[in-house]
């Protein structure tokens, strides 16, 4: 499966922005999808997840509230809206697959996932909060 990020672009603090994950090659609907992100000088973290029963979805604490993801069946799409952003959400994010199972979309397989990454991986995206 082939992913496409895109939605990524300036935005003053406070406003939003939602990002599109394409896929294209698969079906979306036998794999969770994350949301990761990657800060100048800092590590590649998960940021949300989804899994493709669309009933558990995964928040990293300082989006919740704030971010919510969601997927379109029909059109193999997964979104991230991003709402109430922080200059601190200034980074290139990435979507990719993850195994599905019920323990696809935790902190901890999310951690394990940015840190050793396989499945697909779209190309970033970059999201800039700045005044």
């Amino acid at each position: 499966v082939q992913l496409q990020a895109s939605g990524g672009g300036l935005v003053q603090p406070g406003g939003s922005l939602t990002l599109s994950c394409v896929a294209s090659g698969s079906n979306l609907d036998s794999y969770a999808i994350g949301w990761f992100r990657q800060a100048p000088g800092k590590e590649r973290e998960g940021v949300s997840c989804i899994r493709s029963s669309d009933i558990t979805t995964y928040y990293e604490d300082s989006v919740a509230g704030r971010f919510l993801i969601s997927r379109d069946t029909a059109k193999n799409t997964v979104y991230l809206q991003m709402n109430s952003l922080k200059p601190e959400d200034t980074a290139v994010y990435h979507c990719a697959t993850i195994p599905d199972g019920p323990f696809a979309c935790t902190a901890y397989t999310l951690d394990v996932a940015a840190k050793t990454p396989g499945g697909s991986w779209s190309q970033g995206t970059l999201v800039t909060v700045s005044s």
